[in-house]
């Protein structure tokens, strides 16, 4: 399928701190480990590979198998599952939240990108096995961002009145959403398979942990992606260590407060700022912050109260009770997984780019970066008519405002650009402005008053003939910006809008293999598909 690259920075959806990490600036080296460079990962495998304990793959190892127990994998999964326990074994991870029907278009970039790392690293280093994980954030809380998703302009929506882990809730109620998209996908062979999924994925599935699970697997189990669920006593008890310094020393919150403090010294945005204490309790339908005051510990919103000792005792006896935040997460997943690189999207780059120090003070290896694939995908018709309407791909970026009016300067029959006659005007002034300094000083005031009133009547001007061409080429206009609309839903990056399902009604199985096929991780810029 025809494609083309547009960089990052080019797109202006990403922001000046990602775009200046994926340019390697200086001011940012401290921050990261490896840069994600092909080369790199040599580095990264030898010293990841002496850190793996092998008691830790065997538990690793044993509950995939538990967790898939009820899935049918793939051979390549299964044959992933089982060289975990090798250590020439590594995995290529990224994480996303159990969002309904797979959320975002973006889920299917992340998932696709780790795939593809992972195939592209066996071509360099083949005395080596690399394996594709998605980790499910199955122990966030923040239901509300996960409990729809959109289909042509429309909010597909489940409503719970569940509290706690989101990977814990039952799947009740999804039975009316059910029939909601039963409505909005129609007849048709691809709708009927999309219905399937939905129905085998919610309905036939206890809760939204095992459900997601399934779906990932539908998707992409046959290209071995192999899916976790870290909330397991097993895989937590590996997580103790780390999880006793965070009570004893607060490690996070001194070391990722002192990094916050120099990323705002470089005038950075923060994503994440840290707590005195990054655990949370978790049981039932509880999932609350731990709190430390005076040498007491407790449960916020409850009763639940421990000393010092009595709360170290806990974590040894349960500790899947203990839920790491947003800050210890990431900790978490390098503990228990033999992992190289982390592939995620801006926002999650960002605030890993936050966590090294205090990798370096749980002696943890801080993994390779990487920001995951972006694409807009466009169809055929699109194409054309983009085509026809001298539309670039580069036009498409810019915002509604800026893209009316190049469209209306391209196609109008006279120039509105006064560009020209201000530059001249400029240059005029300057002559008065020296004529002014040679005779009497006191003019320049009234030079330059002069200047920004004439400068400034010509701007209003261009402005009220761009207006008047708008009104007299609002059909062409029209349509210009509808198909802007269509590619960038409420004028936001298509993948972060837009459901997979509305593609897949249109391409079917041709979807996922072409994003397979032309989505390439290390490239670093934002792909434009045209699909047939």
């Amino acid at each position: 399928m025809p494609t083309d690259h547009i960089p990052f920075r080019d797109t202006n959806y990403f922001s000046d701190f990602i775009c200046d990490y994926l340019d390697q600036k200086p001011d940012l080296k401290e921050f990261y480990h490896r840069f994600p460079n092909l080369e790199n990962f040599e580095a990264q495998l030898e010293e990841k590979r002496l850190s793996v304990l092998e008691d830790s793959r065997i538990v690793l190892v044993n509950t995939l198998k538990s967790q898939y127990k009820t899935i049918e994998a793939s051979e390549l999964t299964t044959e992933n599952i089982e060289n975990l326990n090798s250590e020439n074994t590594f995995t290529i991870t990224t994480g996303h939240q159990l969002n309904l029907f797979t959320g975002p278009l973006y889920f299917l970039y992340k998932i696709a990108s780790t795939i593809n790392l992972t195939k592209q690293l066996k071509e360099t280093y083949p005395k080596y096995n690399f394996v594709p994980i998605y980790w499910m954030a199955s122990e966030d809380h923040d239901f509300e961002e996960i409990n729809y998703f959109n289909f042509r302009g429309k909010k597909i929506q489940w409503n719970s009145v569940q509290t706690g882990a989101v990977g814990h809730f039952n799947t009740e109620g999804l039975d009316a959403v059910f029939d909601v998209i039963s409505s909005e996908f129609g007849a048709g062979k691809n709708a009927e398979q999309l219905k399937s999924w939905f129905k085998e994925t919610y309905l036939n599935h206890n809760n939204l942990a095992d459900a997601t699970r399934y779906l990932a697997n539908e998707l992409f189990g046959k290209q071995g992606l192999v899916v976790l669920d870290a909330d397991d006593a097993a895989l937590k008890r590996l997580f103790i260590p780390q999880m006793k310094k965070e009570v004893l020393e607060q490690t996070a919150f001194k070391t990722v407060s002192e990094t916050n403090k120099k990323l705002e010294n470089l005038n950075l945005k923060i994503q994440v700022n840290p707590r005195e204490l990054n655990l949370f309790y978790i049981k039932g339908g509880l999932r609350e912050r731990i709190v430390e005051s005076e040498g007491a510990y407790s449960v916020l919103e409850t009763n639940i109260t421990w000393s010092k000792s009595e709360l170290l005792k806990h974590l040894d006896e349960f500790p899947e009770r203990f839920s790491p935040n947003v800050i210890m997460r990431p900790l978490y997943q390098e503990v228990i997984l033999p992992n190289l690189c982390y592939i995620g999207g801006g926002g999650e780059m960002i605030y890993w780019l936050q966590l090294k120090s205090n990798f370096e003070a749980q002696n943890v290896t801080f993994p390779m970066l990487l920001l995951r694939n972006s694409a807009l995908i466009k169809s055929e018709k699109q194409s054309f008519k983009l085509e026809k309407l001298n539309i670039s791909n580069k036009d498409l970026f810019l915002d509604r405002h800026s893209f009316i009016n190049k469209k209306v300067r391209k196609i109008s029959n006279i120039d509105i650009d006064f560009s020209e006659q201000i530059q001249h005007l400029e240059s005029q002034f300057k002559t008065l402005f020296d004529l002014a300094e040679q005779t009497d000083k006191s003019f320049v005031g009234a030079v330059k008053a002069q200047e920004v009133k004439q400068i400034k009547g010509l701007k209003h001007l261009e402005k009220r003939l761009l207006l008047a061409q708008k009104h007299k080429l609002a059909d062409q206009i029209e349509r210009c910006t509808e198909l802007q609309e269509q590619l960038f839903p409420g004028q936001s990056l298509q993948e972060r809008n837009t459901n997979f399902s509305e593609l897949y009604l249109e391409y079917g199985n041709q979807l996922i293999p072409e994003l397979l096929k032309t989505l390439e991780p290390l490239k670093g810029e934002f792909l434009i598909l045209n699909l047939k």
